[in-house]
């Protein structure tokens, strides 16, 4: 199951905000109940290739502990011996959460060769990392060219209510955008020009568009 589990630590280390955690809940804990070995994949911050100690996902697997109320399994990388062999020590309803994936230089690179590294771990691949699903990455896409493919819960409802609100939405239709970088929201915003009443920008790429206006932004 590839999640969105890049949530903000604090400065001693421990998951600050647990709210993206808490909305992968429901898929993990279906699989759990059906029996399923439930294997987790996600990345946190940007480590940029290498390993790098602050971004472990040992937090984040304590956090789910607590919130699943049932032991989580860390494993200390993503792919090769280590995970398999974790894995096959594993029971239907266990659930163990792999390190962070961008540890590997090969996942921001979509490389075929550890998109089926990936691959070669499970029998299905469940996608419910909707704010990361955007980015043709191994985790969450290479690896969907090797296994049958399909939708968590948190993936399901997003997409349903985003269909609903470009199809058929209530007006006045206000869209509010925020974060770091234009460029992975620039196509976003214009798809939505012709559908909303108002977009309203926050955040850092609100610079970038204070300063095509004309305005100092320091």
């Amino acid at each position: 199951v590839r999640v969105d589990f890049n949530v903000p630590l604090d400065k001693n280390g421990r998951v600050a905000d647990d709210t993206r955690i808490i909305e992968a809940l429901p898929t993990i804990n279906y699989l759990a109940e059906h029996s399923a070995k439930v294997i987790l994949l996600s990345h946190l911050g940007r480590p940029k290739g290498h390993i790098d100690e602050k971004y472990r996902m040992d937090p984040v697997g304590q956090k789910l502990s607590e919130l699943l109320g049932r032991e989580v399994t860390k494993v200390d990388d993503c792919v090769g011996d280590v995970p398999r062999e974790a894995i096959g020590r594993m029971q239907g309803g266990d659930v163990i959460l792999l390190e962070n994936v961008r540890f590997h230089p090969e996942e921001e690179k979509n490389g075929e060769k550890f998109s089926r590294q990936l691959a070669e771990l499970a029998d299905i691949y469940v996608n419910d990392a909707f704010g990361t699903a955007h980015r043709a990455h191994a985790s969450t896409a290479g690896v969907s060219e090797f296994l049958p493919a399909v939708a968590g819960f948190l993936m399901e409802k997003e997409l349903d209510i985003l269909g609903r609100l470009l199809v058929h939405p209530e007006r006045p239709f206000v869209a509010i955008m925020g974060g770091a970088k234009v460029k992975d929201k620039i196509a976003v915003v214009s798809n939505l020009l012709d559908k909303v009443d108002t977009v309203i920008l926050g955040g850092g790429m609100s610079n970038t568009f204070l300063q095509a206006q004309g305005y100092d932004v320091g």
